[in-house]
């Protein structure tokens, strides 16, 4: 490990030694600055008196290394993990590093989506996880959707999940199509109907709008049930388009989902492991690690109960996932913005979280261009660790090439921002700021 001196004065700052045996990060930052803004916005100020009158900070008793939302990029997922020092690479071959042994892997969720490659992604996750590294694994949103998805095409048809194929599964249909060239078979191509059977078991019946809006008045507030029906309708139009981007008929479509129960949720299943191995939330010392953010009801089970608790509802309630789950404050955790329509985070909540201990939550979701941030919602501490390590993502927003970086958390109390995107690793140690 590199020592690099601090320009805070606080002594000296691990960046990580990086194997970059194939060459793939010049340009990683190999300096260290102050967390920009962290020592002059008032926000950020008040959260940690706020934690110092709560008994102060506990940090992990070993290094944490967080990686979130790869978004199907076995490669920028890769490069993020060589940067934080925790593999080295040469000849497209990893190795866990003396760091990586010692450290404990995070991954904030959204593996799935956007691409290149889905399955890639997961193998690279699988490769990981063979060096004996620890690894843990977080839910985000597109890995719900995923599952939901999935789960919508299987079994009784009803109006609360008949339509959430359409509602959720487009933005799967690349991992539909790599499931298809991957382990679809002729024989299950020829179990199947028609094509027009097919696409009728994609879509919603012609009266779903009608009968969802009866079944849904028991789970949903009026506006939640006129914004999906809303919803639904507008992603109906672009069915047709979509399946024809896509390049599979319906047939393959639904032969790919129901190939993908298979694949990702039955036992024995070539990547039941990802989803088995799942949880929402991870807390190490005075951080909570969750996708998304927090509400007031999960701050109390998270206070009285602790997080396996937390984990074991989500995981309860995710097997056969509702409508009331999605909009509810378990799958909050992985969606919220803190928006107005979603589950509200209020003082209360964030007075429950500092009396347990829990001073800064460390997420992704929120994806940015310059590094990770660093900010106070709702007056609790959050770090945004999406740093945009998709190709996809990056070409649509205007970034050049494969996204690289992680947020390192050590024993110490030092927080490291590392990120290709900005030209310094960015660095906060509340304990030491006035």
């Amino acid at each position: 490990m590199a020592q690099i001196q601090d320009s805070i004065g606080s002594g000296s700052i691990l960046l990580p030694q990086v194997f970059d045996g194939d060459a793939c990060l010049p340009d990683l930052p190999r300096s260290v600055i102050p967390w920009p803004g962290a020592g002059t916005q008032p926000q950020i100020a008040r959260c940690l008196d706020r934690a110092r009158a709560h008994g102060g900070w506990r940090w992990p008793d070993r290094p944490v290394v967080f990686v979130s939302d790869p978004h199907a990029d076995a490669e920028g997922f890769l490069r993020s993990l060589t940067a934080a020092g925790v593999i080295h690479r040469a000849g497209g071959r990893i190795g866990l590093t003396g760091f990586g042994l010692r450290a404990r892997i995070v991954l904030g969720g959204d593996s799935l989506d956007k691409g290149p490659s889905n399955l890639a992604l997961l193998d690279a996750i699988a490769a990981l996880r063979a060096t004996e590294a620890d690894v843990h694994i977080l839910a985000g949103n597109h890995d719900l959707r995923m599952r939901m998805a999935v789960a919508a095409l299987r079994g009784p048809r009803s109006a609360l999940r008949e339509h959430l194929f359409v509602r959720m599964g487009r933005k799967i249909l690349p991992a539909l199509s790599e499931v298809l060239e991957r382990f679809v078979t002729k024989a299950d191509l020829d179990a199947l109907p028609d094509e027009a059977a097919c696409k009728a078991r994609l879509l919603p019946r012609a009266d779903w709008a009608e009968r969802f809006e009866r079944a849904a008045r028991a789970e949903l507030r009026p506006k939640v049930i006129a914004k999906e029906t809303a919803k639904l309708g507008a992603k109906l139009e672009k069915f047709d388009a979509e399946c024809a981007r896509s390049g599979m008929t319906c047939r393959e479509i639904l032969a790919a989902a129901l190939k993908c129960h298979q694949v990702f949720f039955e036992p024995g299943g070539a990547y039941a492991w990802f989803y088995d191995g799942m949880d929402v939330v991870a807390r190490s010392g005075s951080l909570l690690f969750v996708h998304a953010g927090l509400c007031d009801s999960m701050c109390d089970v998270l206070s009285n109960e602790g997080p396996e608790a937390v984990n074991a509802r989500y995981r309860a309630a995710a097997e056969d996932a509702s409508l009331g789950f999605y909009f509810g404050p378990l799958a909050n955790l992985v969606r919220t913005k803190y928006r107005a329509s979603d589950c509200a985070l209020t003082d209360r909540g964030v007075g429950a979280l500092h009396r347990a201990g829990i001073h800064m939550v460390v997420q992704g979701h929120v994806n940015n261009h310059a590094g990770q941030r660093l900010l106070a919602k709702r007056g609790l501490l959050h770090l945004e660790g999406d740093i945009t390590l998709d190709r996809a993502s990056r070409a649509l927003e205007g970034l050049e090439g494969i996204g690289a970086g992680a947020t390192l958390i050590f024993p110490s109390g030092d927080v490291i921002g590392l990120s290709r995107d900005y030209p310094s690793a960015k660095h906060f140690a509340p304990e030491r700021m006035s």
